[in-house]
């Protein structure tokens, strides 16, 4: 199964090791450090604001999704698969 995640972009749902909302993030030192050391892997879908962020096994995406609502559409997903 697939998600959508922002600008035309679906990931595989099994592909998907955090959703993260933006906001709780950005006085994170420990995530400033994450950011730091990944940045070559960090694709930026977001025109405007960023809402969350899609951490995935080769790549990390900053959507203009919220968070809630991609953790609903997996929720969705996962539970269609049954």
């Amino acid at each position: 199964m697939y998600i959508h995640i922002g600008e035309d972009l679906n990931i595989r749902l099994k592909d998907i090791i955090a959703i993260l909302d933006k906001d709780s993030t950005e006085n994170s030192e420990s995530m400033e450090e994450f950011f730091h050391y990944h940045q070559k892997e960090v694709i930026n879908l977001s025109k405007k604001r960023t809402k969350s962020i899609v951490i995935t096994v080769d790549k990390i995406y900053l959507s203009p999704i919220a968070s809630g609502t991609l953790k609903k559409r997996s929720s969705q997903m996962y539970l269609q698969e049954f």
